[in-house]
């Protein structure tokens, strides 16, 4: 055992399945499976009563998994990293992906575990920040912060100026792709 469990969730825009509640468990359930013992036998235990796999367990049983894997005695403390929340769409007419992961971050939050530590990640979306700035005891945007935009407009400027077929552009027209690149990148 460790000093400390990570387990970390990307919400990856090209990819449905990491958009959703279910996507975020089932990789948060798996990767501490991997570093406990005891953990894997929570999820072993969901595996046999899901009629050994044959059946989907339901987000209310990936939930109660998690928990309880989260409240075990004796194991180190866990970070939870969600990167990307804003990968998540939010206004799908059918449903809405990401208001079911905050709502899950919210009832992660709400169950006030010692041990557990959350992190989460995101443009600064209305949505978000209407739910997140009442959870968190620390936020810190990097977006109006002149360090994060010089570091993006360095990046551009070293791939304008390495890339084979860049490099024999004009060279005004080299500095107009990094001026406008590194203005309308909102922080990312």
């Amino acid at each position: 055992m460790g000093l400390a469990h990570m387990i970390y969730f990307y919400c990856d825009f090209r990819d449905s399945k990491k958009q959703h509640v279910v996507g975020l468990l089932a990789s948060l359930l798996a990767q501490l499976s991997a570093k406990s013992d005891p953990c894997y036998n929570i999820l072993s235990a969901l595996y046999s009563e899901c009629d050994s796999g044959s059946r989907q367990p339901s987000d209310d049983e990936l939930i109660g998994c998690l928990e309880e894997m989260l409240n075990l005695e004796g194991q180190p403390p866990t970070y939870i990293i969600i990167d990307g929340l804003d990968e998540c769409p939010g206004d799908s007419d059918q449903e809405y992906p990401r208001e079911r992961v905050l709502e899950y971050v919210e009832k992660l939050v709400a169950l006030h575990l010692p041990n557990v530590r959350i992190c989460v990640t995101s443009r600064p979306e209305a949505d978000i920040q209407d739910v997140l700035t009442s959870l968190a005891s620390h936020a810190i945007s990097l977006h109006d912060e002149q360090g994060q935009k010089k570091d993006i407009a360095d990046y551009v400027r070293y791939v304008v100026y390495t890339d084979k077929k860049m490099r024999k552009w004009r060279e005004e027209d080299k500095e107009l792709v990094v001026e406008t690149l590194s203005r309308k990148a909102g922080g990312m």
